[in-house]
């Protein structure tokens, strides 16, 4: 069982930058691939970024890339998400997930656990 709690969002203005975290509980941390969806208003929930359990492989959101950076400390148990240049277009909730796979995926159905989300907000 691994328990998932995001942090970081808040309301920031177009062009700056926030840093996600979200901590897991478990042991095992070590042993997921993890990911970031987000979740607009009267959208579905799409794929942000994932990495593997050690970091070595990542995958983006063609609508991140270049602007967003998945990383992860096993020693904290935490993995982040950091955002630069965001644009309004970028606000919704942001949710962290676990993966028992090898190779970080972009299909939300692959995913065990969930956290319970974080609101960004980017102001134009």
């Amino acid at each position: 069982q691994v328990q998932l709690v995001e942090s970081g969002g808040g309301v920031v203005q177009a062009g700056g930058s926030l840093r996600l975290s979200c901590a897991a509980s478990g042991r095992t941390f070590s042993s997921y691939a993890m990911g970031w969806f987000r979740q607009a208003p009267g959208k579905e929930r799409e794929f942000v970024a994932a990495l593997n359990w050690s970091g070595s492989s990542t995958r983006y959101a063609d609508s991140v890339k270049g602007r967003f950076t998945i990383s992860r400390d096993n020693a904290k148990n935490t993995v982040y998400l950091q955002m630069n240049s965001l644009n309004p277009e970028d606000t919704a909730v942001y949710y962290c997930a676990a993966d028992l796979g090898v190779v970080p995926t972009s299909f939300s159905e692959e995913y065990d656990y969930w956290g319970q989300g974080t609101q960004v907000t980017v102001s134009s």
